[in-house]
């Protein structure tokens, strides 16, 4: 008897000490659909690494991006794992505020991740964030409205063929807007489109002496493109909708056309989710003719800030998160076609993946036209696609993107929102040193 009391003492202890060493790790997510995901299939992660329990905070984007930059600037501690961008992480790696992720195991395979995902994430030939999902942009059109307004859809479109499209798709008395295009302020929301799309246009945010280009006619004709076209042929109040907004639109059957990032395709197409799911048509993202695509660049990724007591426990759930495994348990789970895209050149590979995901190819030429070290038709002295990599656009970004956000909304002219633009990145520009 004295001997069974002393056995389950031990064991009690050893319980004890086991749950004292367990590690609590905060993680830091988007609301958005793959995302989410991942939380529901995470007992996969806590089945093997019992000695870790996770915490979600999870956001919406221009939430998050505000919470984790704060965090990490003040170095608050608040996040063991961060889910950032492209943008954040070559800055954020030469502030020395992440960690290289150097621990994520022999069987990862770094060398699998396209290297055009791979190169944005990493610094000096290390990588510092591990990529969730990979991304570009492309159009996503309703293959019965494109045939219903007597038109074909070309594999690289032209703006003026949206723009055609569009109205003769747009019928409000049955609800379909012939486009749907972001409107919602921020820099990584109405700005990664309308940069990616200023782009193609012949725009630039900056010429070589970093002198700010809004007050150039390339931009003009952006943006009051993109307003005209939205004025006549988009949803209403599309000036609050983001990329979550336009998803919900689109599977609604509300949208004839959506220009947006090559990850919605899984959500577009899926019968469980999506109304028009077997009516989805997919395109390069326009031009006009100049060489240069509206089509970005993005990884959503996750990181390991400098500041986490936690390092190793948070990078095994990096790993974890980010690897062959993880794609594989989605398929299981939910279908190859719902796999986390972008990110790895076997999963392109794969025949399963190709039969399931009709988006497959269109998702891979379309990251591999995006060149963010020569994004413009003009030439530049920063790099990025949708976004300029420099600390200060954070800030600029957004401000530029509410001056758009209310030229779309009507509360302010193109030429009077284009002027503050101008205005607004020349004082941010001379502020930090960029014009002399």
């Amino acid at each position: 008897m004295k001997l069974r009391t002393l056995t389950l003492g031990l064991l009690s202890a050893s319980a004890l000490a086991f749950a004292a060493h367990a590690e609590s790790i905060t993680i830091a997510t988007v609301n958005n659909g793959d995302m989410v995901r991942m939380q529901k299939l995470t007992d996969d992660f806590t089945k093997a690494n019992p000695d870790i329990k996770l915490n979600w905070v999870t956001l919406e984007e221009n939430v998050l991006r505000e919470r984790v930059t704060t965090d990490i600037a003040t170095k608050g501690g608040q996040y063991d794992v961060m889910t950032i961008g492209t943008y954040e992480v070559p800055i954020w790696a030469k502030q020395s505020w992440l960690l290289p992720l150097d621990k994520l195991g022999d069987d990862y395979d770094v060398k699998d991740i396209i290297p055009a995902i791979a190169g944005g994430l990493s610094v000096d030939g290390k990588l510092y964030a591990a990529p969730f999902y990979g991304e570009s942009s492309f159009v996503m059109y309703r293959k019965d409205l494109m045939e219903k307004a007597g038109l074909k859809m070309p594999d690289a479109p032209t703006w003026d063929f949206i723009k055609q499209a569009a109205d003769k798709m747009t019928d409000r008395a049955n609800g379909v807007n012939g486009v749907c295009l972001r409107g919602k302020a921020g820099w990584g929301e109405n700005m990664a489109f309308l940069t990616a799309m200023s782009n193609s246009f012949g725009a630039r945010w900056f010429d070589e002496n970093w002198k700010p280009q809004f007050d150039q006619p390339e931009w003009k004709n952006t943006l009051q493109f993109y307003v005209d076209l939205m004025k006549a042929d988009g949803p209403e109040g599309a000036s609050s909708n983001g990329f979550n907004e336009n998803l919900a639109l689109f599977q609604q059957g509300k949208c004839g056309m959506w220009i947006d990032a090559t990850v919605a395709a899984s959500f577009v197409s899926d019968p469980k989710a999506s109304q028009v799911a077997d009516k989805v048509g997919y395109a390069l993202a326009p031009d006009t003719g100049l060489g240069k695509r509206g089509n970005w660049l993005w990884a959503w990724s996750l990181a390991v800030p400098a500041g986490t007591q936690k390092a190793d426990a948070a990078e095994k759930f990096v790993s974890w998160a980010t690897s062959k495994h993880y794609a594989e348990l989605v398929a299981s789970k939910e279908g190859w076609a719902n796999v986390p895209p972008g990110t790895r050149s076997s999963l392109y590979a794969n025949p399963e993946y190709q039969k399931a995901a009709p988006f497959a190819k269109m998702t891979l030429d379309s990251i591999n036209a995006a060149d963010p070290t020569h994004p413009t038709v003009k030439p530049v002295p920063y790099v990025g696609v949708q976004f300029v990599a420099i600390p200060e656009f954070q800030g600029l970004g957004t401000t530029v993107g509410q001056l758009f956000s209310a030229a779309l909304a009507g509360q302010s002219s193109v030429d009077d929102a284009l002027k503050q633009a101008q205005d607004a990145a020349t004082a941010a520009m001379t502020e930090g040193g960029y014009i002399q």
